[in-house]
């Protein structure tokens, strides 16, 4: 489902995996980010297009649209199955396409014996390069924060061995799909196109158990990704 996630590397390192030579119009600094638990409803850097080139923003993680408004808590998720199509969502589809970079996302597992007790994983791409998260968003650009300002994250079905930590997973775009995301070029045909059928593959990630301290949104800091066992696979494999 994607409720806690990471960025921990400076922005720049992001956007060098992402598009070397676009244009980013707003300044952001070199420093790390080093945000090890990302939660709902904190403001975290996301990558929107603007006519300039592209834009970094820290931008609040969950939206609804005015008219739902304190009904109940704004989603910080979209099912990438009802997105494009549903009502909730419209004001944003498909103009407000966007990237949530990231290094990797935390789940949690019911202990089978006693479902009180969840387990919390690690789940990241094999091979530690930048993740790129599919999301839509709402941002007005002002010096401060608008109240309606805000992002989700679309999520799909996941399959194989990930079925076993979650059955859904965030909307994970390799570079090169990620650039077409956020290209305001991209016909929103292309941009479905890419919702519905390039998610990276399970194949490509791997996930392991962390310690339970990264429940409490107050921690940070790179002990809460380090892992408690050999990282497994699709396949269960080590």
């Amino acid at each position: 489902m994607c409720g806690r996630y990471s960025i921990y590397e400076s922005m720049d390192h992001y956007l060098k995996e992402l598009a070397p030579k676009q244009l980013v119009i707003n300044g952001y600094d070199l420093w790390p980010i080093e945000r090890y638990n990302v939660a709902p409803t904190t403001r975290v850097e996301i990558i929107r297009p603007v006519q300039e080139g592209l834009s970094v923003d820290k931008v609040r993680w969950g939206w609804a649209p005015f008219w739902a408004k304190g009904k109940r808590p704004d989603p910080i998720n979209a099912r990438v199955e009802t997105v494009m199509s549903g009502k909730f969502f419209k004001q944003l589809w498909p103009n407000g396409r966007v990237l949530a970079p990231a290094n990797g996302w935390y789940e949690w597992v019911k202990d089978p014996v006693d479902p009180k007790k969840k387990q919390p994983y690690f789940i990241t791409l094999r091979e530690q390069t930048p993740m790129f998260f599919a999301g839509l968003a709402e941002v007005h650009g002002g010096l401060e924060p608008d109240d309606l300002d805000g992002f989700v994250i679309i999520t799909a079905a996941s399959d194989q061995g990930m079925v076993d930590i979650h059955d859904r997973k965030p909307l994970v775009l390799a570079p090169e799909h990620a650039r077409e995301w956020v290209d305001p070029q991209t016909s929103p045909e292309r941009a479905a196109e890419i919702a519905v059928e390039h998610c990276r593959p399970v194949a490509d990630f791997h996930w392991y158990k962390v310690g339970k301290d990264v429940g409490n949104v107050r921690n940070q800091g790179p002990h809460l990704i380090e892992p408690r066992e050999a990282p497994v696979d699709e396949n269960g494999g080590q």
